[in-house]
């Protein structure tokens, strides 16, 4: 049995430490792997190469992706797709592991429903795949983030001023949600729970008024214009604060041994379910046990993660 492996979409720390797991389980069943370079990018300009065991050596605790990463916009239409099944009957593959977010599983199922047996892993620092509790990339995220946070706070408090914390998470508040909760920040405005800015200036003023001067308001991106935020609560509480977006300094890093486990255990499940047959698999982790669902269940499912949310009004 042959089979490929691709990353895509947003890099995440962990990725690598997947390609080792799923490179040593293959061969040691006996199977063929090729690595596909820039992602479906790769499939349909036929970046595939063997990959052997001494070639993902030593790679588990690199940050970022030896396969590299690209978006793929002719992937999205029928004529690209139908070059990268070309691909994969030129090579021989049998089936393919793709390692991603939401957009790389939309481009797994369009494999599948080309004939190509494939099973997804959730790498992605957003962690916004609602039916797994944790995506690869996750936690090593959430550790660079809260080392960010500890560095402001030092200066923010012998200042005594209040910093605004942009962080990454696209449309999922997960990061802010964490970090705050590991006692990164006093105020959170996330997706799930956002705050006007007069609600932020409100809770920041009992704050300053409760005797602590230097305070951490960490939002999600994608949410309010940071400056516009930053001058309004200026404004309105005639104050001087700070704002510091940590931008795709949260991406990099080497993966902490929580990602590169997690990503060991599932990328051994991804072999075996494409051994055994199965396809259109996306692979997660649930109560601690890897599990798996189809393609389609992959968001359909109400956040899991809400209890984890409920914790802000006993905290903030």
């Amino acid at each position: 049995m042959k089979i490929a492996i691709l990353t895509s979409g947003g890099d995440a720390p962990g990725m690598n430490a997947a390609i080792r797991s799923v490179v040593k389980c293959a061969i040691y069943n006996g199977m063929e792997v090729f690595g596909v370079k820039h992602g479906y990018k790769g499939l349909i300009e036929q970046e595939l190469f063997k990959l052997n065991s001494l070639d993902v050596e030593n790679i588990a605790e690199m940050g970022g992706t030896i396969l590299k990463t690209a978006r793929c916009i002719e992937f999205t239409n029928e004529e690209g797709r139908k070059k990268a099944l070309s691909t994969l009957e030129k090579f021989g593959i049998d089936g393919v592991i793709v390692i991603g977010g939401d957009g790389s599983f939309k481009g797994a199922k369009k494999l599948c429903d080309l004939g190509i047996s494939t099973v997804g892993l959730p790498g992605t620092i957003d962690n916004d795949l609602n039916y797994t509790d944790y995506c690869i990339g996750f936690d090593t995220t959430l550790n660079t983030v809260l080392g960010c946070i500890k560095n402001i706070k030092d200066t923010d408090s012998s200042h005594e001023k209040t910093t605004i914390v942009e962080v990454m998470g696209r449309y999922c508040g997960d990061l802010a949600l964490y970090s705050a909760l590991a006692g990164g920040g006093e105020i959170i405005s996330t997706p799930e729970n956002k705050l006007s800015f007069d609600d932020i200036c409100e809770k920041l003023g009992k704050s300053i008024q409760n005797g602590k001067k230097d305070n951490i308001i960490i939002v999600t991106e994608r949410m309010y214009d940071i400056d516009d935020l930053q001058k309004y609560i200026e404004c309105k509480l005639h104050i001087n604060i700070r704002s510091t977006v940590l931008g795709f300094i949260q991406r990099g890093g080497n993966p902490s041994a929580f990602d590169r486990v997690l990503a060991f255990k599932m990328g051994v499940k991804a072999v075996k379910l494409l051994m055994n047959g199965f396809s259109n698999k996306a692979v997660g982790i649930r109560n601690n046990k890897i599990i798996y669902v189809n393609f389609d269940e992959v968001n359909s499912e109400n956040n899991n993660r809400q209890k984890d949310y409920d914790l802000l009004n006993m905290f903030f």
